[in-house]
């Protein structure tokens, strides 16, 4: 399924759709969210447990560095050539990528307490489940508002890269707050765009299976990217 497909699908009347086939595609779409994110948790938690990993972690920089390139390699091939994939190999990658997060995501629990980034965790599962019910019911096109919070999302990359080698407190600061305001917009109009995509994918299995991995993909960034944006606020320093 290719981008095109996907904004076609979208766009469709929701008026012309059986709402058991939007609610079959939608629990799955959630379903493998859930799943990449409790195989995230599992990884960090396992890796974070064993001091030799988070050893290699912490003396090979480079290495996790390439484990990051190779994460955004996985998002653009999902995101970009998943028409070309099987659906297996979709899924396989997609998994892939949670366990990837979940290796990198360990270094947080020689960061923050356990503690916290549990109660963090359990506000960002509060925020994306109002959030996503807001985009779900809701009668307001949100497309304007995705495309803000992508033109957000492109600004923090930005500032991120430039701060990397500026290491400024307040730019920090507002990219984390800003990151707050655009991962809701991106979950909110996600939410919607997917929920419309269910009336456009006819009956095509495989399309529809495709199209549930790439919509859980694009859930779970924005909820992962929002947990870190409350962790930096809300979360307590060791």
């Amino acid at each position: 399924m290719n981008p095109y497909e996907m904004n076609r699908a979208a766009a469709t009347p929701a008026a012309v759709a059986d709402p058991a086939v939007e609610r079959a595609f939608i629990t799955r779409v959630y379903g493998w969210m859930a799943i990449a994110l409790a195989i995230t948790g599992l990884v960090a938690t396992a890796t974070a447990s064993d001091p030799a990993l988070m050893a290699w972690i912490f003396d090979t920089p480079l290495a996790v560095f390439g484990i990051v390139i190779v994460q955004l390699i996985i998002v653009v091939v999902l995101s970009a050539a998943v028409h070309r994939l099987s659906t297996g190999v979709a899924t396989g990658l997609f998994i892939a990528y949670a366990a990837l997060t979940g290796f990198t995501f360990s270094t947080l629990f020689y960061v923050y307490t356990a503690e916290s980034i549990g109660v963090v965790f359990f506000i960002t599962a509060g925020t994306f489940a109002l959030v996503s019910l807001y985009g779900f019911t809701t009668k307001t096109d949100l497309t304007r508002v995705g495309n803000l919070a992508f033109m957000g999302l492109i600004g923090i990359l930005l500032a991120s890269l430039i701060n990397f080698f500026l290491r400024s407190e307040a730019i920090y600061w507002i990219v984390t707050y800003v990151g707050v305001l655009v991962f809701v917009g991106l979950i909110a109009s996600n939410t919607q765009r997917i929920k419309r995509m269910a009336y456009g994918l006819g009956d095509d299995g495989e399309l529809r299976s495709k199209a549930s991995v790439v919509g859980a993909l694009s859930l779970y960034l924005s909820f992962i990217n929002l947990f870190l944006s409350l962790l930096r606020i809300f979360g307590n320093r060791k």
